[in-house]
């Protein structure tokens, strides 16, 4: 005859495998299941010990035993992927899609894009639905305003508590415990404006975004390029633009200006501000690199095809999408544990910096 813990074991795997209790769904109470059986709890108890050991419950203190995420692996042809992005059609990113898109793919897993136009509102509607619809088997996020706090890392919790694994890819939220897919981007603001230094400036000015964590990495790697030579870093040859600001750089050709003037090279935040501000120093009828050397970052079709081709710091954005991608699939099909990994950048030489006379 069967011991009853193992009737109990047999009746929650059965009602697992049937969907019947999804894997993040709480299950029944150990008051519940021995009402049910016509058990002791102590009975119950040992059911849900081999449930554990077998990787298919996980308790969690204070708040009950869960169905796990290793308890039903999704067949790969039904798998569906979130993949939620700040943009899609311009720039890096329809790069980083097309290396995401490629590996899952090759898995046969269903891929669903979602735009939140870098806005913590629609973020939280678009995390909000994932919930509720319960309908997709993982999420790869970008970070929205990640420089800045952010009132929606609750549900990325959550998410996460459902067995919903969550990886982010590009930009990270360093609040949350949750691993990243990006650049090195402290060493990228390193590398800029190490090469400037090698070419003789010691004058640079930086423009970064206030709004985003990569630029506060990136101008943390500027400080300390600039330290490491005990040049000072100068607040008035710093420019901080926002999200928007960025988007809209032409309006701020005044206040760039100014804190360029007495400066021969500029770092910037990503090669879309580099390509403008080569636009907004043509307008004031200064050149590329005689009057300014200019260093981007992301090495982007806008480095390459700039009017002066911009020397830039490599981002492997593909790389990094197919990294995400490859993760969240071991994640999902085998239990593999997802670890941080940041690329290590590289500087591409081209036309837009100038080795300046070395102040001896």
């Amino acid at each position: 005859m069967q011991k009853k813990y193992r009737q109990i074991t047999a009746w929650l795997t059965e009602e697992i495998e049937k969907g019947t209790l999804c894997y993040g769904e709480r299950i029944p109470s150990e008051k519940e299941l021995a009402e049910q059986f016509g058990v002791s709890r102590q009975t119950v108890r040992r059911a849900m010990e081999d449930l554990n050991a077998a990787g298919i419950v996980e308790s969690r203190r204070g708040s009950g035993t869960y169905v796990s995420v290793n308890a039903r692996r999704p067949l790969k042809g039904e798998t569906r992927i979130a993949v939620m992005l700040t943009y899609v059609d311009t720039y890096i990113f329809p790069a980083l899609i097309r290396g995401i898109e490629s590996e899952l793919s090759r898995e046969g897993c269903i891929l669903q894009i979602s735009v939140n136009d870098n806005a913590v509102e629609r973020e939280r509607m678009m995390l909000k639905e994932l919930i509720r619809s319960h309908s997709v088997e993982g999420l790869i996020a970008e970070a929205v305003k990640s420089g800045l706090p952010n009132p929606n890392l609750d549900l990325y919790r959550e998410l996460e508590e459902m067995g919903i694994p969550v990886l982010f890819v590009n930009s990270y939220y360093r609040d949350l415990d949750i691993p990243h897919i990006s650049l090195d981007d402290r060493t990228a603001g390193y590398l800029a404006t190490k090469h400037l230094l090698e070419c003789g400036h010691t004058r640079i000015s930086g423009i970064f975004k206030s709004d985003d964590g990569q630029g506060h990495l990136r101008y943390a790697g500027y400080t300390e390029a600039l330290m490491e030579r005990d040049i000072k870093v100068l607040g008035g040859r710093i420019i901080w633009l926002d999200s928007g600001e960025s988007d809209e750089l032409e309006e701020e050709n005044r206040r760039i200006l100014k804190r360029l003037q007495d400066c021969t090279a500029c770092v910037c935040y990503n090669d879309e501000v580099a390509y403008k501000l080569v636009d907004i120093l043509k307008k004031a009828g200064k050149t590329v690199p005689d009057d300014m050397s200019v260093v981007g970052i992301d090495n982007s079709a806008k480095a390459e095809f700039c009017s002066v081709p911009l020397t830039s710091v490599r981002n492997p954005v593909e790389d990094l999408g197919r990294t995400a991608a490859r993760k969240i699939v071991g994640r999902i099909f085998n239990g593999e544990k997802m670890e941080s990994e940041e690329f290590e950048p590289e500087l591409v030489l081209r036309d837009s910096v100038r080795v300046a006379e070395r102040i001896i």
